[in-house]
């Protein structure tokens, strides 16, 4: 009877932390690699002196790939188990880092280049409107690939297939977001 009451409340855990995840952002589904290299080779090509920002890194896989290439990798995620994974994942990796954190609050790096999210259409205008302080913030254009919806309003610089490429520059003082 305990033991049956334990799976309980593991579940029962589980699934709030799960549900608070996906009401707080989106839910986990990972990018396929065929698909992320093809995007980073096509769409953007990562280069050495890059430091990229992934929205809801999962378990990685974005940070793990781009790494070998890239000055640094980091990645925002708000599930602590799927923090665990990658941090697991990508310990042999000096140049990843996994922050348990909501990217929403989170000021990102100063150093930032690129910032990789796998956007849904509620969150497109908030994820226009962060990425556009922090290009102002940091004084420095950065380049958002979106995987899913992209920028409302606004064309992208790039695309192929669902993947999409904006550069995003730094607003002038009194110039108006999107």
């Amino acid at each position: 009877m305990a033991n049956s009451s334990v799976w309980f409340w593991v579940f029962f855990a589980v699934v709030m932390l799960f549900g608070f995840v996906v009401f707080r952002g989106a839910p986990y589904v990972p990018t396929q690699r065929k698909y992320l290299t093809a995007a980073f080779s096509k769409l953007y090509q990562l280069k050495q002196g890059d430091v990229l920002v992934d929205v809801g890194s999962g378990d990685g896989r974005v940070l793990r790939l781009a790494a070998p290439i890239v000055k640094r990798a980091v990645g925002y995620e708000l599930n602590p188990a799927l923090v665990l994974i990658s941090r697991l994942l990508s310990r042999k990796q000096q140049n990843i880092e996994t922050r348990l954190t909501d990217f929403w609050l989170a000021k990102l790096p100063d150093d930032v280049t690129v910032v990789y999210a796998f956007s849904v259409s509620r969150d497109i205008k908030k994820l226009t409107r962060k990425i556009e302080h922090e290009a102002g913030r940091t004084g420095h254009d950065i380049k958002l690939i979106t995987y899913g919806a992209g920028l409302d309003g606004r064309q992208p610089d790039e695309s192929y297939q669902a993947f999409k490429l904006y550069i995003v520059h730094p607003l002038q003082p009194g110039s108006e977001s999107l």
